[in-house]
């Protein structure tokens, strides 16, 4: 799995002008499943990311997790961070899960920080979907799930 993680201010999915999917402060999840993902990375990621501290304390460091501030996080499938574009000038995106693998996982993660006690919300999958956010710092992060994490 790949993900790119932005702490939001707040953020917001629409599919066809109607909002599917809205939190305030905490974090946007965009994520892509490969072939080789399954139950053990999505666990991995929505653990990483819960207690990721990216958020700040009376002091300013970084030092707080969503959890930690109540926050909410928002997960939205994008097959497209697994584009691959070292050749030629289209995108391959070959390393991406077949659809129906991917939704699996996809809802799958979603549910994850679900039990965590994360208040989540989530895009629809495989809608063109018009994401709003204001980036908070900014910070982005880049996660990727060595397939192999036990």
């Amino acid at each position: 799995m790949r993900a790119v993680v932005q702490r939001v201010g707040r953020a917001c999915v629409r599919v066809d002008g109607d909002v599917v999917a809205r939190i305030g402060p905490g974090l946007l999840v965009l994520v892509a499943v490969s072939h080789d993902d399954g139950e053990r990375q999505a666990d991995w990621l929505a653990t990483k990311l819960a207690d990721l501290r990216v958020f700040e304390n009376e002091h300013g460091k970084l030092d707080r997790s969503v959890r930690d501030v109540q926050g909410s996080v928002l997960v939205v499938s994008q097959f497209t961070l697994y584009g691959d574009v070292r050749k030629g000038r289209r995108p391959s995106f070959t390393a991406a899960a077949e659809p129906e693998r991917a939704e699996l996982l996809y809802s799958y993660l979603a549910d994850r920080f679900s039990q965590l006690g994360i208040p989540t919300q989530r895009g629809r999958f495989g809608a063109h979907m018009e994401v709003d956010l204001l980036n908070d710092g900014p910070v982005t992060l880049v996660v990727d799930v060595d397939p192999a994490v036990a």
